[in-house]
């Protein structure tokens, strides 16, 4: 498959085919993991229900189950279900589905613009983004240190992350479960919010279990594990633009059972609060072959 290296290549895949009324179809791209990544399914269930509720609602949150891997092999339908209209909300759900069984579901609801009580946390203070090194620049210099497993993930991508701490990136010793990630979409995206609000569904699957791993790194050597998102929920607050840095953080409350809890709230470079998630995923280790 196309390796994609800027915005525009990004959604030229995450658009759908409308197949007919309420059913749309997508194609896949692969960024190194053996299976679709949960970014370009959140992306592309946004944009089916995008397709199906009045341009004068805004989707304000979704919330999401991962249920069976994505075959990269195989184009995904999209089916929605008109839940609701009602005077301020419109409701959709979503299911994705490949060779005949639902692989992922989403709720997501859409709101008019309205007037309203307004606050929000500060956005922490970190170092700028033009202060730091991209991940594929620390890639080229302490990839050598990284397993293979997760070696094959650093390719050209559209979207580039810039951490505060590159000490996470590379250090195989136990840390603290939180990261502060600089991001934006690489080249120009249109001035549609709608679009904007699918590149970041996307990119909000970045990030997120590699936190909750941080506290185990210095087990990752000794043990091979099995990483896989379990569900998503997404909050969108306010407006921004992809293409202009967006500062992810993220912490993890908790881990146990197999599975690693963590939540994120994305803030433009002038501190408005633009988004917030959460998702939990199957952090487990794979017996000795």
């Amino acid at each position: 498959m196309t390796i994609l290296e800027d915005a525009s290549e990004l959604i030229e895949v995450l658009n759908l085919e409308s197949i007919e009324k309420n059913i749309f179809r997508g194609i896949n791209h692969d960024i190194g993991a053996h299976h679709v990544f949960g970014g370009q399914v959140l992306s592309q269930s946004l944009d089916a229900a995008i397709l199906t509720v009045p341009e004068d609602r805004h989707v304000h949150s979704m919330h999401a189950y991962f249920i069976l891997p994505g075959d990269l092999n195989h184009p995904i339908v999209y089916i929605v279900d008109e839940v609701r209209d009602g005077g301020s909300f419109s409701t959709r759900r979503v299911r994705a589905v490949q060779h005949g069984k639902d692989i992922f579901i989403t709720a997501i609801s859409f709101q008019l613009v309205q007037d309203g009580f307004d606050h929000q946390v500060e956005i922490p203070d970190v170092p700028p983004p033009d202060t730091l090194s991209s991940d594929q620049e620390l890639m080229e210099e302490f990839g050598h240190q990284l397993p293979p497993s997760i070696r094959r993930f650093f390719r050209p991508r559209p979207i580039e992350f810039r951490p505060v701490d590159p000490g996470n990136f590379v250090k195989p010793q136990s840390q603290k479960p939180l990261r502060h990630v600089w991001f934006r979409a690489k080249g120009a995206v249109e001035n549609k919010q709608t679009v904007h609000e699918r590149l970041l569904a996307y990119a909000s699957d970045y990030n997120l279990l590699t936190t909750a791993i941080q506290p185990h790194q210095h087990e990752i050597s000794n043990h091979r594990i099995q990483i896989a998102s379990i569900d998503h929920a997404m909050w969108f607050h306010r407006d921004f633009r992809i293409d202009e840095w967006l500062l992810y953080t993220i912490d993890s409350p908790s881990a146990g059972n197999a599975r690693g809890f963590t939540r994120g709230s994305i803030f433009r470079q002038d501190g408005t609060l633009v988004a917030s998630v959460v998702q939990e995923g199957l952090l487990r280790k794979k017996k000795p072959v």
